[in-house]
């Protein structure tokens, strides 16, 4: 026998008499039945369909472990259900533990510094600045970018949710995160293993390169150093002016600045700013269809898991697919998992979208002058040749 295409052509080992009791005899009847529609099947359904179904499976184990830990906000485990997922078992496998280990180490020195600095914006202010401009280096730079990543990110959320509200107690939201980021991951490896073990079998994905650049490079500090300064800048807008959503915004500003080092330059405004216009849209567009969803859901939980499941695919496809505006499609996902997923179905509001949009408003007022300054007086140089992916949104 030889195979082309899943489909079995049966030669004769030998030519027989124009006879009519000589025949072929047919396939047996298992193999035709079984090969052919599995052909048909894996013709139909591609790569980026199996990737949407094992990110909706994560989100809602995710989900499904963060409320049976007691998480108090369910909606960040669904996250690293949702980012941490990649094509490959080893790869999410390791992106999962540098999404934990970044965290763990975040929140233990926020637990060690912010105590100190907190109370005083003149010393939270250079505190961020340096923090996240090292960080933001790193993950631009680095091999294990993605962990530099959550150690800048997870910091910088305790930080200026301590400073919205001193009376939060610490160590509790510091706990509770790396909860919620274990339990998001822990389903999504779990998901990983078993598509490992079926389907992707059959659906194989290829593993990405490492990453990361060896020695010194100074247009990567100057971009991380321009984010960390915008850091600092919103800690003291925050100590004279009530600013809304000053986590959001801190994350805003950290994510658009992940550009890939290759676009960066001698000047990161370009990019940065379609990264903040692509965040405001798919930002946008997942709080409208949230929104729909709560209307229609009036806290009903299997509808509100429905428009979960269906924003997620909708998103990952979005993302996954061969066009300039992936990033849309992550920030349409999150903010339908910021919205869908609260800690309470009964309690379910579109507050947190709005937040989340706020955020991106907040973070776009302080990064863009920023950039646009050193844009406009800058001397121009050519663009480094140095390649590298994106680390990773948020």
């Amino acid at each position: 026998m030889a195979v082309d295409d899943g489909r079995f052509i049966l030669r004769s080992v030998a030519r027989r008499p124009a006879d009519p009791r000589w025949r072929d005899p047919p396939a047996p009847p298992s193999v035709a039945a079984m090969t052919t529609p599995l052909a048909s099947l894996r013709r139909r359904i591609d790569v980026r369909t199996i990737d949407d179904a094992e990110c909706v499976a994560s989100v809602l184990l995710a989900i499904l472990v963060a409320q049976a830990i007691g998480a108090t906000n369910v909606s960040w485990a669904a996250f690293a259900g949702y980012m941490v997922m990649r094509g490959h078992l080893l790869e999410t496998v390791q992106r999962g533990l540098l999404r934990v280990v970044g965290t763990l180490a975040g929140g233990l020195l926020a637990l060690a510094a912010i105590p100190l600095i907190a109370p005083h914006w003149w010393l939270a202010a250079p505190g961020i600045l340096t923090i996240g401009t090292v960080t933001l280096y790193k993950a631009i730079t680095a091999k294990r970018a993605y962990a530099w990543l959550f150690v800048g990110l997870t910091f910088a959320m305790v930080l200026y949710d301590k400073l919205h509200d001193p009376e939060i107690p610490l160590a509790s939201f510091v706990q509770t995160r790396i909860l919620e980021t274990v339990a998001g991951t822990a389903a999504c490896v779990v998901v990983s293993l078993l598509s490992a073990l079926t389907l992707r079998r059959l659906w194989p994905a290829e593993r990405n390169a490492a990453t990361g650049i060896a020695g010194w490079n100074w247009p990567a500090f100057r971009h991380a150093a321009q984010g960390g300064l915008a850091l600092g800048l919103l800690v003291m807008v925050s100590a004279w002016f009530d600013v809304p959503a000053l986590s959001a915004s801190a994350i805003t500003i950290m994510a658009v600045m992940l550009v890939p080092l290759s676009g960066i330059g001698a000047s990161g405004f370009v990019p940065v700013s379609w990264r903040l216009v692509y965040r405001l849209i798919g930002g946008l567009a997942g709080a409208i269809f949230a929104a729909a969803f709560l209307f229609v859901g009036a806290g009903s939980a299997p509808l509100l898991i429905l428009g979960t499941a269906l924003g997620v695919a909708v998103g990952r496809h979005i993302e996954n697919g061969d066009h300039a505006h992936r990033y849309a499609g992550t920030q349409f996902t999150l903010a339908i998992l910021v919205t869908l997923v609260p800690d309470s179905y009964a309690g379910a509001v579109i507050t947190p979208g709005l937040e989340r949009l706020a955020g991106t408003l907040v973070g776009m007022a302080v990064i863009e002058p920023v950039l646009l300054l050193w844009h406009l007086f800058a001397p121009r140089r050519e663009k480094t040749a140095a390649e590298r992916s994106e680390p990773g949104g948020i």
